[in-house]
């Protein structure tokens, strides 16, 4: 098998190839889009990571308060959104949701995929917030509340602080998945590396070298980081704690 690497320098429409091998105008060689559909990748994978955040968070804290109320909303939400697969989730967000909730048809295709990610991945954000919070020592959450501290500032200031450095780790490993897991959004025609890699290699014939571009980049995109939080675990880590040296 011989690899044609030069196919990236060709333009998408004439099949010219382009000295270097970057479009100028209304030209768009194979490389460009490349690089557009890894922008859609990672903006879909950062947005739907802050949204996975807030939302995992939040139902995290409700999981281990002592109303009973909350608690089942939380493990609910983590049910309901951690046993329906990823793929029927952004369907169901893309085809059924619009004709239910008939505002959410002015949304972009984009923004739908962002929440049906999000939320997929705030189920498994919520189940690490609250091992983290639940590995403290219950001791802490006396503390905070005989120091007259009430139950959110006791959260705030005492519990999350030390939680969040426990559960680095994990968080780091869902933000990689989210990089690869935005590869679904293919399915509802959002242009990221997935569906480039698809288009591209039927029009020019060189699957092999479009698809190992593609896992290049997403190996490259979830490295970076774990690379970061990384560093950033070493930086704030607690001694003595889990995880602490």
């Amino acid at each position: 098998m011989t690899f044609d690497w030069q196919v990236f320098c060709k333009e998408t429409t004439s099949g010219d190839i382009i000295a270097n091998c970057v479009g100028q105008g209304r030209d768009v060689t194979y490389l460009d889009w490349l690089f557009r559909a890894w922008g859609w990748t990672l903006s879909v994978s950062a947005l739907a990571l802050l949204v996975a955040l807030a939302f995992g968070l939040l139902v995290g804290i409700l999981r281990t308060t002592p109303n009973k109320w909350f608690v089942r909303f939380g493990n609910a939400w983590t049910e309901l959104f951690r046993n329906i697969p990823l793929l029927v989730q952004i369907f169901l967000w893309y085809h059924v949701l619009p004709a239910i909730f008939l505002s959410l048809r002015a949304l972009p295709s984009f923004v739908l995929v962002v929440f049906a990610l999000g939320f997929f991945t705030s189920a498994r954000i919520s189940e690490q917030i609250k091992a983290g919070i639940q590995a403290l020592p219950k001791g802490q959450r006396y503390a905070g509340l005989a120091m007259g501290l009430t139950l959110p500032q006791t959260y705030r200031y005492v519990l999350l602080p030390m939680a969040l450095r426990i559960v680095i780790p994990p968080l780091t490993s869902e933000s990689m998945n989210i990089i690869k897991n935005s590869s679904v959004a293919f399915a509802v025609s959002i242009a990221e590396m997935t569906m480039f890699a698809m288009q591209a290699g039927e029009e020019t014939a060189r699957t092999v070298e479009m698809y190992f571009a593609v896992t290049v980049l997403y190996f490259v995109s979830a490295f970076a980081v774990n690379r970061v939080a990384h560093l950033i675990e070493n930086r704030i880590r607690v001694p003595g704690m889990i995880g602490g040296k």
